[in-house]
């Protein structure tokens, strides 16, 4: 184990100085994780223990130490009695907080996800433990000799008994999960103290059958083993209503919520609440995952096909595949719930590892709405224009009967006002001849703006198209706004709702209104939707990404789930050319949609049938790293599928990038060797950092958006 004085840029040991204060008698070494994203700095470093920090300086707290001539912060991974460095150690400078905020479980955990993600446990870290909050410590600290700190608002005589007693209605699997198949078995799993695993299709997304009372009832089966429990969500509106649900079962001082909506103080302190094990359910959004539950029980994810369930800084991991390594390192339950099944679910159901929980088809037609497709055959030969109508007849005469019961739900696929242009005559999209982002028109102020790039801002006064050679554009996805007020005037006299961007709605009353809504953002009521409409499916459907189709109809289910059952006159309209996509929602098939899809991609050997890494930057860089890793995994026996370098296209305005400037290359390896490709990738990583000698390249594991 080398010294803690190590040069930050070369990696070169530093003199050690000659004298120091007394150290602790016993244990005298710490060995410390430094908080730093440099690869090659991925490791532990010992420091000596003054006697003046031997009893704080304890495995899991904060602290400073010297490194380099810098003080830099880092957790105490263990205390050793003696160092394999050779030479005397620099002692600890100071213990920043008594509180071991880092658990043995969540550093287990944390180093799992960084071989994973072929990326630094600091990294993964930085998202594990929330910031310090030095006035909650202190009041942790001094919690009646417990530890325990008291929430605001929380009753202090319940404190005496953190657990809680868990309501006498989630003692026996309820008649919501008796409705699907394996269901009441996986409850009773749940409260007998085993660890059963499942992927979860519930059919309703709002009322008393809805999803939220569901993963309650699973939770609360939990508690009554004994037991904690983890769900992660993918935004603050599935948080609310899962913890709505939860206090029905559940004492409000047995739930900790971890989001950083909430702000940093109420997230640390509910954080230190799970750590003394006064609360032992956490809920929560993407970091949640790490969350410290004491004797975990079951993890749960709420539609993992959400893209928020994405880390968006480095390592880049995904809520789903941290929950699945903590249920295999903790021995814990497992629940994967969603209206649709991703490819991911379907892998993991296919080879064994986790059971299907579904309902029987006549369960179902029972509970679901009626789906209407307005670009089938006999829709066609009732409205011949449909194909091409922002509203066809259907979909209108849907919403105008919809509005007589209730409130009516439309969902497009995009925020503001006009963002998109397509091909008058052939239907593509618009694009720059420049960078080939896509045209649009910004405002409102109708036809005669000239089209710009969305990416790039060059207009195109001359734009033709390359498919057909047509030179009149069309508007492709009207925005939320401009929906709203054509339906406004559709229908007058009926209030218009609108839910996107940074105004999104929760829930909406019963009341008769028109609710337009951007996919993702669409308000529940609480006795459903009378009808919904799904407008913009092909634009959805063309997308230029492998999960275009995956991601659509995972999008539609979701808006589908809010509508009432057909029995109660509930209607979904589509309006989609007919495809594989439409058929699902058509039949109401989540999981026989996702068996077709990953049997593709397992014919194709693409994303999940096999693994991908992402390699990009300079040209040059990519190059040599590539072929660095290429020549470590042939002594190894493996062979990759690489494809690449090709230039790197602007993806977004978020990536301002001169077109060929950058480049990737895209490595596929099958999951038996994905241990290591991913050690090799580590080292080539650290080995180039240390080095010093190219400009850096990004790594990525399994992003969803490279294909």
């Amino acid at each position: 184990m080398a010294s803690g004085q190590m040069s930050l840029l070369q990696g070169f040991p530093a003199k050690a100085p000659q004298a120091g204060p007394a150290l602790a008698a016993q244990l005298p070494v710490a060995r410390v994780l430094v908080e730093s994203s440099l690869p090659h700095l991925d490791r532990p470093f010992d420091y000596s223990v003054p006697a003046g920090l031997d009893g704080s300086a304890q495995a899991g707290v904060r602290v400073k130490v010297s490194f380099n001539g810098q003080e830099l912060a880092g957790f105490i991974l263990e205390r050793v009695a003696e160092s394999d460095a050779g030479h005397a150690l620099v002692p600890l400078q100071k213990v920043v907080s008594p509180v071991s905020v880092l658990t043995p479980a969540v550093r287990e955990l944390a180093s799992a996800v960084a071989a994973r993600y072929a990326g630094t446990v600091s990294d993964v870290l930085r998202v594990a433990v929330p910031p310090r909050v030095a006035r909650l410590e202190k009041e942790f600290m001094a919690g009646a000799g417990t530890g325990q700190i008291a929430d605001p608002g929380t009753n202090p005589e319940a404190m005496d008994h953190p657990a809680g007693p868990v309501s006498e209605s989630a003692s026996e699997p309820d008649t919501r999960w008796k409705a699907y198949r394996n269901g009441p078995a996986f409850v009773r799993h749940l409260r007998d103290g085993g660890a059963p695993r499942a992927v979860f299709s519930p059919l309703q997304g709002f009322g008393i059958a809805a999803w939220p009372k569901l993963v309650a009832e699973a939770v609360a089966a939990v508690r009554g083993s004994g037991r904690g429990a983890l769900v992660v969500l993918p935004d603050y509106r599935d948080l609310q209503r899962l913890e709505a649900a939860l206090g029905e079962l559940l004492p409000a001082e047995d739930i900790a919520r971890l989001t950083a909506d909430d702000g940093p103080t109420p997230r640390y302190r509910n954080f230190l609440r799970l750590l003394d094990g006064s609360a032992r359910v956490a809920i929560g959004t993407r970091s949640a995952a790490f969350a410290p539950v004491r004797d975990l029980g079951l993890v749960a994810c709420w539609d993992d096909g959400n893209d928020l369930h994405i880390e968006q800084r480095a390592p880049y991991a995904h809520t789903r595949d941290v929950l699945l390594l903590r249920a295999e390192q903790e021995g814990a339950a497992c629940l994967m719930a969603g209206h649709t099944r991703s490819t991911e679910l379907q892998r993991l159901v296919e080879t064994g590892w986790a059971m299907p929980v579904d309902a029987d088809r006549a369960v179902v037609r029972r509970t679901v709405p009626r789906v209407l497709n307005t670009a089938d055959s006999f829709e066609q030969e009732r409205d011949p224009l449909a194909r091409i109508a922002r509203l066809p007849g259907a979909a209108w005469r849907a919403a105008k009967e919809g509005l007589e019961r209730g409130p009516v739900l439309v969902q497009v696929a995009r925020a503001g006002y006009a963002p998109s242009l397509v091909c008058q005559t052939c239907r593509e999209p618009a694009r720059c001849g420049a960078c080939q982002g896509p045209l649009a028109i910004a405002g409102a102020s109708g036809s005669s703006s000239i089209p710009q790039c969305r990416w790039c801002s060059t207009p195109a006064p001359d734009w033709q198209c390359v498919h057909c050679t047509g030179r009149t554009l069309r508007k492709g996805a009207t925005g939320v706004l401009r929906t709203a007020e054509e339906l406004g005037r559709a229908f007058p006299g009926k209030t218009v709702i609108t839910s996107s961007g940074d105004h999104v709605k929760a829930d909406v009353a019963n009341a008769k209104a028109l609710v337009v809504a951007t996919v993702g953002a669409e308000p529940v009521a609480d006795g459903g939707y009378a009808a919904a409409l799904l407008l913009d499916g092909d634009s959805l459907l063309r997308r230029e990404n492998l999960r275009a189709g995956e991601d659509t109809v995972r999008r539609w289910f979701n808006a589908a789930a809010l509508v009432r059952p057909a029995s109660e006159d509930g209607l979904v309209v589509i309006t989609a050319t007919d495809s594989g996509a439409v058929g699902a929602l058509l039949r109401w098939d989540p999981a026989g949609y996702a068996q077709r899809e990953l049997s593709l991609r397992m014919e194709l050997q693409l994303p999940p049938a096999v693994r991908i890494a992402s390699v990009t930057g300079p040209r040059t860089a990519v190059e040599h790293f590539t072929e660095s890793v290429e020549r470590q995994l042939e002594t190894s026996g493996v062979t990759l599928r690489t494809a690449g370098p090709a230039p790197l296209l602007l993806g977004s305005p978020a990536m301002p990038r001169r077109a060929g400037e950058d480049v990737r290359t895209l490595l596929f390896f099958p999951y038996g060797q994905a241990a290591t490709v991913t050690r090799v990738l580590r080292a080539a990583r650290a080995a180039a950092a240390a080095r010093r000698s190219e400009e850096p390249v990004q790594v990525r594991l399994d992003g969803v958006d490279v294909l």
